[in-house]
């Protein structure tokens, strides 16, 4: 991962909830500067920290924000969507019978043409030659079972698994608010 001192294209600011720490880990809960400007004007958020571009009207000059915290609280606690992405977070972004991490799928481990149901308890990632080896059979009858037991993950839990996998690039500003092992370049 490397640390950035200039701005990262596009100007993007960390966004953190109420209590100071991310909204999101994975992805990274940026806004682009349109949005942070509105939520800025809004009354939404409170600025942080501000990169050290300016954008300009004809009566009003900012200071780009790269960093922004909600005035309100946003609960974490609810239950995740369930979601492709989300899915792989669950599983790591590893099929769950092999270990791959290539040509990722999903697989319903009682198939669906045997009234398996698309939801957390049924759903694993598997890549796609597990997938089309496993076919409509069940694990059992496939000699193919799951790496871990299945089930809906907490948003917590989404978190924890998000800082498992860091961004390539970082602006300085953010690093206080994140929480990964993070080597600033000299």
């Amino acid at each position: 991962m490397q640390v950035l001192k200039r701005p990262p294209s596009g100007w993007p600011a960390l966004v953190l909830n109420a209590d100071f720490r991310p909204l999101s880990y994975y992805p990274l809960s940026l806004w682009s500067w349109q949005e942070v400007i509105k939520a800025v004007f809004l009354e939404r958020v409170e600025v942080v920290s501000s990169y050290d571009v300016k954008v300009h009207s004809p009566s009003f000059e900012m200071r780009l924000p790269s960093v922004v915290a909600l005035k309100s609280y946003i609960a974490q606690d609810r239950p995740p969507a369930f979601t492709r992405f989300n899915l792989f977070l669950r599983d790591a972004f590893t099929c769950q019978y092999c270990g791959s991490q290539a040509d990722l799928t999903f697989d319903h481990i009682l198939p669906r043409s045997r009234g398996g149901r698309t939801s957390w308890d049924n759903i694993v990632t598997a890549c796609a030659p597990c997938n089309l080896r496993k076919g409509g059979r069940t694990p059992k009858e496939a000699g193919m079972h799951p790496g871990r037991h299945v089930r809906r993950p907490t948003m917590y839990e989404l978190q924890d698994l998000g800082r498992r996998f860091p961004p390539n690039f970082l602006h300085e500003s953010w690093v206080d608010y994140l929480y990964w092992d993070i080597e600033l370049e000299a």
